[in-house]
């Protein structure tokens, strides 16, 4: 039987911990569940004590981010798989059955993530993660049920087990030694992306990443930041650059960084166009961090068996804005 550990990471979110704890609490009983404090300032401690002494609490002694956050408290738990889960999840009941036996029945698994449906509109996949996640040959994230702001709605067409290229930090299962093997997040990042590049880090090494459709959360979103905060944009830019460059070997990395240049340009003066300016000068600043950065991020590359083909199709860019791509299964057509 695996242990796995629930935990939550939480930074000044009361209001969330009291909306979401009693699904997580009802549904999960066969876990240990854990809340990892980002050095809160609000009442969150206080309430955790008083309402749900039985759940494990982890005070990380300053706000590091999601990244660092997790770095700082999972090495503190015991288990044999972590449950990353955002503060802002909904569970559903028997949530972690499906995603216990995919552990104990595929030797491969390292990482699962489960089917990310939204809370407020609960007939709809959710942005951060849907039903799996994959990248283009450029670095841009998209998801089964989920390209650029386009949601598709649930109708059993992602009710299966597959095989993905990373698992959304909104909900992701991964065994504890793989996590402690491949040094966790990189802090670097502070949040957003994250868990793409500890994704693409895992299958560098030989680890495979994995969705469970039959096990079901439904998720708030944007609770930290909302998918068209400009800060968000800076984050999402250029963290997606330096995993590129870690990920990478330098004969494939550095041309598509060249491209990413162009492309990002082109996002920019879209922007720009919609009438919304802070996003292409976070685009902008997105470039100059990771320039500041470059270095620093060259020198985290391995010495290791670099995958071979990364993405699942060339362009998501060009699918979705000249052919009008709306959904994952009319993009592997095409």
């Amino acid at each position: 039987m695996l242990k796995i550990a629930v935990v939550i990471l939480n930074w000044n979110g009361e209001a969330l911990l009291e909306k979401f704890l009693p699904s997580v609490t009802a549904f999960s009983k066969e876990a240990d569940i854990y809340v990892a404090d980002n050095a809160s300032t609000d009442n969150s401690i206080a309430f955790l004590k008083k309402q749900y002494p039985e759940i494990k609490i982890i005070q990380n002694s300053s706000n590091g981010g999601y990244a660092k956050g997790y770095n700082d408290a999972l090495p503190q738990i015991k288990a044999d798989v972590y449950c990353l889960l955002n503060s802002d999840v909904e569970v559903t009941q028997d949530w972690l059955s499906p995603i216990t036996e995919e552990f104990l029945n595929n030797s491969k698994a390292a990482i699962i993530q489960p089917k990310i449906l939204d809370y407020k509109n609960k007939t709809h996949f959710e942005y951060a993660g849907a039903a799996g996640g994959f990248i283009d040959k450029f670095g841009y994230p998209f998801c089964r049920g989920r390209i650029f702001q386009e949601l598709e709605q649930d109708l059993g067409q992602y009710n299966d087990k597959k095989e993905i290229f990373w698992a959304t930090g909104a909900c992701m299962f991964i065994k504890s030694d793989v996590f402690h093997q491949l040094q966790g997040f990189d802090e670097d990042y502070f949040a957003h992306q994250e868990e793409i590049d500890l994704c693409w880090r895992a299958k560098n090494n030989g680890y495979h990443v994995y969705y469970v459709g039959s096990s079901k959360i439904y998720h708030l979103g944007g609770s930290t930041l909302s998918n068209m905060d400009p800060k968000k944009t800076f984050l999402n830019f250029r963290n997606s650059l330096f995993s590129i460059l870690k990920n990478l070997p330098p004969k494939k990395g550095i041309p598509i960084l060249g491209l990413r240049l162009f492309l990002d340009g082109v996002a920019g003066v879209r922007f720009v166009f919609q009438g919304k300016p802070q996003h292409c000068w976070a685009i902008l600043r997105a470039h100059l961090s990771f320039y500041k950065h470059f270095n620093t991020m060259f020198k985290k590359r391995e010495k290791r068996n670099f995958m071979g083909t990364y993405y699942t199709t060339k362009s998501i860019v060009w699918s979705h804005f000249v052919h009008n791509v709306r959904k994952f299964n009319i993009l592997i057509k095409n």
